[in-house]
């Protein structure tokens, strides 16, 4: 499992928990553990590239579904 996985999985984990108290928050998501929430993704877009660097990490709006994408646009390295 690739590590984006596992900050996905991470993430999926607690999101029901996250979804009651910061709906339409931003959540970070690093090495699979909750580093916190924010008002808006330049916060922890932000704070992950001074702490992390180029990543990988995961920034999510809580409660937010993700959007279908066509096969055509989806891209893996």
């Amino acid at each position: 499992m690739s590590t984006l996985s596992r900050e996905i999985a991470a993430y999926e984990g607690m999101q029901k928990e996250l979804e009651i108290d910061f709906l339409g928050m931003w959540a970070l998501v690093h090495d699979e553990t909750l580093i916190g929430t924010f008002d808006s993704f330049e916060e922890p877009a932000a704070y992950a590239v001074t702490n992390f660097g180029r990543g990988p990490y995961l920034i999510r709006k809580i409660g937010s579904t993700l959007p279908t994408l066509p096969v055509s646009t989806i891209v893996e390295k």
